[in-house]
């Protein structure tokens, strides 16, 4: 099978592979799902924005990398026809206030330290003992000893956050209350770290006004998140209920669908026409029809409406893409998907039963 069809839109498997490597996934199927998906999405944007006749105008992105014509216009799409909602000042305040474990300052440290090599470590515990009997005279010995740049500053390491320092000795600082020197040396990677921790700074909870603008800004962004996907699901059900809406050439570019059951459910000449073309393309298949319409006390036309509606509305992609397939290759595809949708549905359903022995 070579064709898909999905939201409306019918793609060729080729497209679909060529984009999988943007939708990376744990199964060559989701990835396959999600790369068809958004190429569907893509078509039904760029489909919109030709029938509002737009000129794509790119822009440079903050990466400073300039948009591709369709990124263009797909931004200049949602900027045409998205009127998300902005955010209130009480909206603001009630998202501050219904999160107390947010918006938070960081936690600080200061801290010193004098890194010596690993073969030194019988100098590391002697310096030990003489700073926790002179603790004045660790700036002197840090400049003296200290194989870090800090030696220059008093072995100050200035102020840090957590996770700035590797995990053995932060983990240490951490647990020292302010102004003390850890009573041994402390190994890592690069040595051997003789420790103070000069100063802590609890994390404090920001005003309000400190962080209204962020938190505008959040809703905003959600809020235009929340509009392009009701945007774009709106498309989606338009595209669905027309059956095939669309479909992308092999080049990518977006064209006319090979068959629209929509669009015939909505063409008034099919009463003129659909007696006879059944009739000529499948005689056997018109009797059944003729016969199925004259139970429901309807037309033809109006009985082969209703049918096609009814699987417009209730077939999935899957459905969808078997007709297509079925379609391929048919003088008339149109015709060959019709005649397709009304044997399905005027095949009775099997009944199964089950013989039971009776003890």
């Amino acid at each position: 099978m070579d064709v898909f069809v999905i939201d409306g839109v019918e793609i060729p498997e080729k497209l679909i592979r060529d984009e999988m490597p943007n939708h990376p996934a744990p199964t060559s199927g989701d990835a396959h799902k999600s790369a068809a998906h958004a190429l569907a999405i893509k078509a039904l944007l760029l489909h919109r924005a030709a029938e509002l006749n737009l000129t794509p105008e790119p822009e440079i992105d903050d990466n400073g990398r300039l948009e591709t014509a369709e990124e263009a216009l797909i931004r200049q799409l949602f900027a045409c026809e998205l009127t998300p909602v902005a955010p209130t000042d009480d909206e603001c305040r009630r998202f501050y206030d219904s999160r107390p474990q947010h918006f938070f300052t960081p936690e600080l440290y200061e801290a010193s330290h004098i890194l010596l090599l690993e073969s030194a470590r019988d100098v590391a515990f002697d310096l030990v003992k003489q700073l926790l009997s002179e603790p004045g005279a660790f700036g002197s010995l840090a400049k003296a000893m200290s194989q870090c740049p800090s030696a220059e500053v008093g072995g100050s390491l200035g102020q840090l956050q957590i996770g700035d320092l590797v995990a053995e000795v932060e983990e240490t600082l951490l647990s020292m209350p302010a102004g003390a020197i850890y009573p041994e040396p402390v190994a890592s990677r690069f040595g051997w770290h003789i420790l103070r921790l000069d100063r802590r700074v609890e994390r404090q909870r920001l005003p309000f006004e400190a962080v209204r603008e962020r938190i505008r800004m959040h809703l905003d962004s959600r809020s235009w998140i929340a509009a392009s996907a009701k945007y774009v699901e709106t498309l989606v059900e338009g595209a669905r209920s027309q059956g095939i809406a669309l479909r992308m050439g092999d080049s990518g570019r977006v064209e006319q669908p090979s068959l629209s059951l929509g669009a015939l459910v909505d063409d008034d000449t099919l009463a003129e026409r659909i007696a006879p073309w059944l009739t000529s393309a499948d005689p056997e298949l018109a009797g059944r029809v003729a016969a199925a319409a004259e139970l429901r006390g309807a037309t033809i036309a109006d009985y082969v409406r209703q049918e096609l509606r009814d699987f417009l509305d209730h077939a999935d992609d899957e459905s969808f893409t078997q007709l297509v397939s079925a379609a391929q290759g048919a003088e008339d595809p149109l015709l060959a998907s019709v005649t397709c949708v009304l044997k399905k549905r005027l095949t009775p359903v099997r009944k199964t039963f089950s013989l039971i022995r009776k003890a």
